[in-house]
């Protein structure tokens, strides 16, 4: 509860007058029934002192109904926004293999539903503290009219609550399983729109998957939810029966022990009735604390399951003289294969201005190697210079500016995010021309039209993105895979060459053989090694199955 925690302590004030209002108007509430008691034997005299009483708390419970509401609301929205905005930079924050372990299926639920459900909480806190008045308010009143019934009140409502612990335990245990199967369906709808070719092209698929997948999931968590919720009606069922045998055994056996006047009777039967209302209001508000608290600590895990880098932002990015790779390995586990898989021990260096083309086979390690080359991973073994200084985990936020990188699994943002450059979309516009897609996208104020494009179009505009970055470092990964003929030839002779012209180090992850000897230096990698290191006009001549 530590995230509630502070963000109630920020707001602690504004809180407190809230909570306050609520109170005055569950006591206004009460007080309106001692008034309707009185005046059940006032005499005619006196009603109109009586109704003036009546009136002026009837507008007091309107007054501070609307008002707590209306704090209340605002609260939760506050919350959820701060909520929402922590839980986001911690996802920017923390580092590309956390968030790869992570998952976005968790994050996305925290960042959707969870945080609505602490919108709820607040929503429900002016019921809470209203009705938890009221009931106070209507016991005190019970002491005034009757010691012993306050007394026998007091045992009943911790015979009660005792009951309600009960079932509110067991309804938060199916809660916090069906928030986590949660998770797995989020992942199901996903892959219902990401995989709908596939499940279009094959329908036994299709049905094996929603059939059985997404049915189980969708069961499971309909019947650990209905399981919950039942427990909590059960709960609140339970405290209106408590009361209802309170007020039957106060009525018909405590009278006959205990001589009550007429007027105290009646009180105690208006009281009675006012409270079921408040009673049943504040055990059916129960719910949204078990809901709020499973949601917080869905979101502390998420922060927790995050840790922040360590990142400088005054250490900005710098012109290098050269990158070392010295012995660096990094091993991760292959499902399909079912073995650990190492890259490395690799040892390269890379100076400005030259062209260098990653070959090898696939599966062979060299998206991996370009993850760790442009500091998205860090080396498990061995160490990363730059300019002869080592970069450590302080130094890798900054050692990642220097790279521009189109990898093969690309987003593409319709905006063109950071970059501020005079004159950017004239020269995005000449770009646009270049790769043949002024036809299709216009660019204004850093925005594109439209993004809704072919992935090789896609990849063109991503290109564009790369080219206004400016950057020392570019990282091609397979680029030309989904190009036609003449854009790969494009790309290899004309906009590789370019950006080499320019001082740029260009590393280029490929299997177009027919360009090898245009490369100034080729790596090729065989089962996460280097195997091979030398001039692009050696392998020429030599066909594609030798080369790579």
């Amino acid at each position: 509860m530590s995230l509630l925690l502070s963000q109630i302590r920020q707001s602690r004030w504004i809180l407190l007058l809230a909570l306050v209002i609520s109170i005055v108007g569950g006591l206004a509430n009460a007080g309106l029934v001692a008034i309707i008691n009185q005046a059940l034997g006032a005499s005619a005299a006196h009603l109109p002192t009586l109704g003036w009483q009546f009136l002026l708390l009837a507008l007091a419970v309107l007054v501070t109904r609307t008002l707590s509401q209306t704090i209340f609301v605002q609260l939760g929205q506050r919350t959820k926004a701060e909520l929402r905005m922590k839980t986001i930079r911690s996802v920017t924050d923390a580092s590309y293999q956390s968030l790869e372990r992570q998952g976005a299926a968790r994050a996305l639920t925290v960042l959707t539903q969870d945080l609505d459900t602490i919108v709820v909480f607040f929503l429900n806190l002016p019921a809470l503290a209203m009705n938890g008045s009221i009931v106070i308010g209507c016991l005190a009143y019970l002491g005034y009219l009757s010691w012993q019934v306050l007394v026998f009140a007091i045992v009943t409502v911790v015979i009660g609550s005792l009951g309600f612990h009960f079932a509110n335990t067991r309804a938060m245990f199916h809660l916090r399983n069906s928030r986590r199967r949660e998770d797995d369906l989020v992942k199901d709808f996903r892959a219902l729109f990401d995989g709908a070719k596939e499940l279009k092209l094959h329908r036994r698929r299709k049905n094996a998957f929603v059939d059985g997948s997404i049915a189980t999931n969708v069961e499971a968590v309909r019947a650990q939810r209905t399981r919950g919720y039942v427990l909590y009606t059960a709960a609140a069922s339970w405290g209106s029966m408590i009361l209802l045998a309170f007020i039957g055994c106060v009525l018909f056996l405590l009278t006959r022990f205990q001589p009550v006047q007429a007027h105290v009777l009646s009180g105690y039967a208006v009281v009675f009735l006012y409270m079921i209302m408040p009673i049943e209001g504040l055990l059916s508000s129960i719910p949204s604390l078990g809901s709020a608290k499973v949601a917080l600590e869905r979101i502390n895990q998420v922060n927790l399951d995050l840790p922040r880098e360590q990142v400088d932002p005054a250490d900005s990015a710098a012109a290098f003289e050269r990158i070392v790779l010295a012995g660096v390995t990094h091993s991760y586990f292959r499902e399909k294969e079912n073995e650990v898989f190492t890259l490395g021990p690799v040892n390269l260096e890379f100076r400005p201005g030259e062209l260098v083309y990653l070959i090898g086979g696939n599966g062979s390690g060299k998206t991996t190697l370009a993850k760790m080359i442009v500091g998205l991973y860090a080396p498990e073994g061995g160490q990363i210079l730059l300019n002869g200084k080592p970069v450590g985990e302080a130094e890798r936020d900054a050692y990642r500016q220097h790279f521009s990188v189109v990898f093969n699994d690309f987003f593409l943002f319709d905006e063109l995010h950071g970059l501020e450059i005079a004159g950017l979309d004239a020269q995005a516009q000449q770009f646009l021309e270049l790769l043949h897609l002024e036809h299709k996208v216009t660019i204004r104020d850093g925005k594109f039209s439209t993004t809704d494009l072919s992935q090789g179009q896609r990849k063109r505009l991503a290109l564009l993105v790369a080219y206004l970055e400016d950057r020392p470092f570019y990282v091609f990964d397979e680029w030309a895979a989904d190009q036609d003929p003449t854009f790969k030839d494009v790309f290899y002779r004309r906009l590789l060459p370019d950006l080499k012209a320019k001082g740029k180090t260009v590393l280029v992850i490929t299997h177009d053989d027919r360009y090898f000897s245009l490369a100034d230096r080729y790596i090729k990698l065989d089962y996460g090694q280097v195997v091979a290191v030398g001039d692009g006009r050696e392998l020429e001549q030599q066909p594609f199955n030798t080369a790579a």
